[in-house]
């Protein structure tokens, strides 16, 4: 295969439209686009919380944020309420902003730490001005300390407004279901497409975005399946859309259950509710029972079942063929990574891009990136079951009782002995992120670094009560976040 100029993708939904918009306008010049979708076949269409980065990627497109929050019903996301994981009627906050302020020698939750065992000292979340805006429930842009935000976002609106973005760049649409993968005989690599309307669509290179099923990357290449229930045994989800009875809140909300946990979306229009559960310890009616006993407002739809499989292809990338978001594997979105996924296969993609053909150098690199990526956002998502204290349920206890990764049962024991994390180069989330999760799950580490000892103690009393006050201060300056998207985008 010489000159890749045909990229064929195969679904829309979230994850097909954002790799149509961003190949049309990055790459656009160089590539005839074709996006093959059926409006017969329903998406899943429930992954509506995204992560700050999806800001970069809009940018990178040129999308104009008010447009966007328009378009798709979208509110700001300063991070996620976690209720009942770190004991019942318990609530921690993991923001998407810096929580204190580091030093040298570490960061900002040794010297809290200190703190903690010689005086009286606040929570460790009120030094983060993003949870305090998010529990006032207000959001500003810009000023002299910019909040950290994301979004949360109708997936099924997204859809539609990046396909209204990219085909003004070029890229066709073809109404159509895939009946048959058609592969050169000698490399294997798949030629065209066959839909149920008899034609045929010829390309270079292929992205699979045909969710679970994986029609090209696993029925038609085989790449198989590196199944990780026994660690994430969550493998079932149901939901359902209700009306909005209050102001929108700027944070998701994960609330944590006799078999799993229930989230909640807050949009302009409405909200989106659902829960991801264990089959093994609770069936779907008993899972729809206690969600519709748990959501707030008016349902608009009824609920539906979800069924996933948690894991990943042991491939993202084989012969001229790329997966994209579940067509590549499924990490529950407990911590809103599934459109994050998506982007970054595609800016992946899009960077090792085989212009001149496919060379087994770019695969091999695409893929040792895609696994290391996956597997710090599986050891991520491990740790809130691993170390969850919810009640003596079976789920919760298998949970606590389980083996986990060796690199996760690291992590835990080098925090929990001496506050010390490290992020890895590449690595999605941050310091900030394991800190508040395992502080606000009952780790409490024995000890810290000693260097936040070298602060006399009445400087680090005025540093602690000074940066706190400003937070405040900061915080009540602020709109809500309705009096906000009122003025901003309305």
């Amino acid at each position: 295969m010489n000159t890749i100029k045909r990229v064929i993708i195969v679904g829309g939904g979230t994850a097909g439209w954002m790799a149509a918009a961003a190949f049309s306008k990055m790459l656009g010049s160089q590539l005839d686009i074709t996006l093959v979708e059926s409006d017969a076949i329903a998406t899943v269409g429930v992954g509506e919380a995204t992560i700050p980065p999806i800001r970069a990627f809009h940018h990178m497109l040129g999308i104009d944020e008010k447009d966007f929050l328009r378009a798709t019903q979208a509110t700001f996301k300063l991070g996620i309420e976690f209720s009942n994981w770190g004991a019942k009627d318990t609530q921690y906050f993991h923001s998407f902003g810096s929580t204190g302020k580091g030093f040298w020698a570490g960061d900002f939750h040794h010297i809290w730490l200190r703190a903690l065992h010689e005086s009286k000292v606040e929570t460790f979340a009120e030094y983060c001005l993003e949870t305090q805006a998010a529990y006032a429930e207000k959001f500003a842009l810009g000023g002299k300390h910019p909040l950290n935000y994301a979004y949360h976002l109708d997936a099924g609106l997204y859809a539609q407004y990046l396909r209204r973005f990219c085909e003004p760049l070029g890229v066709k649409r073809v109404e159509g279901k895939v009946l048959n993968v058609n592969l050169d005989n000698d490399s294997g690599v798949i030629r065209s497409l066959m839909l149920d309307s008899g034609s045929i669509i010829e390309g270079d290179f292929f992205i699979d975005c045909s969710g679970f099923q994986g029609l090209l990357i696993e029925k038609a290449l085989h790449v198989g399946y590196e199944d990780w229930s026994h660690w994430l045994l969550c493998n079932k989800a149901v939901a359902v859309q209700t009306q909005s009875v209050k102001e929108p809140a700027p944070y998701t909300q994960s609330i944590a259950h006799d078999a799993g946990w229930q989230w909640r979306i807050p949009l302009q229009n409405r909200t989106g509710n659902g829960f991801v559960f264990c089959s093994q310890y609770m069936t779907d009616e008993q899972a729809k029972k206690l969600l519709l006993e748990n959501v707030h407002g008016k349902t608009i739809n009824e609920p539906r079942v979800i069924n996933f499989r948690p894991g990943r292809r042991r491939k993202g990338w084989e012969k001229n063929c790329i997966a994209l978001g579940l067509a590549s594997g499924f990490i529950e979105p407990l911590e809103s990574t599934s459109i994050h996924l998506i982007m970054t296969g595609i800016m992946r993609t899009m960077l090792l891009f085989p212009f001149e053909g496919i060379k087994q150098s770019l695969i091999d690199e695409y893929n040792t990136q895609l696994t290391a990526e996956l597997e710090d956002i599986r050891d991520f998502i491990i740790l809130h079951y691993k170390v969850g204290k919810l009640n003596e349920s079976e789920f919760w206890r298998h949970c606590r009782a389980m083996a986990v990764p060796t690199t996760l049962a690291q992590r835990i024991a080098l925090f929990s002995e001496t506050a010390q994390i490290f992020k890895k180069q590449d690595e999605l989330f941050r310091v900030d992120s394991w800190v508040q999760v395992m502080l606000g799950q009952g780790i409490m580490p024995a000890s810290f670094h000693h260097a936040a000892l070298q602060m006399p103690k009445t400087q680090l009393d005025d540093f602690l009560t000074n940066y706190h006050a400003g937070i405040k201060h900061y915080t009540s300056t602020m709109p809500t976040q309705k009096q906000f998207l009122s003025q901003y985008c309305s």
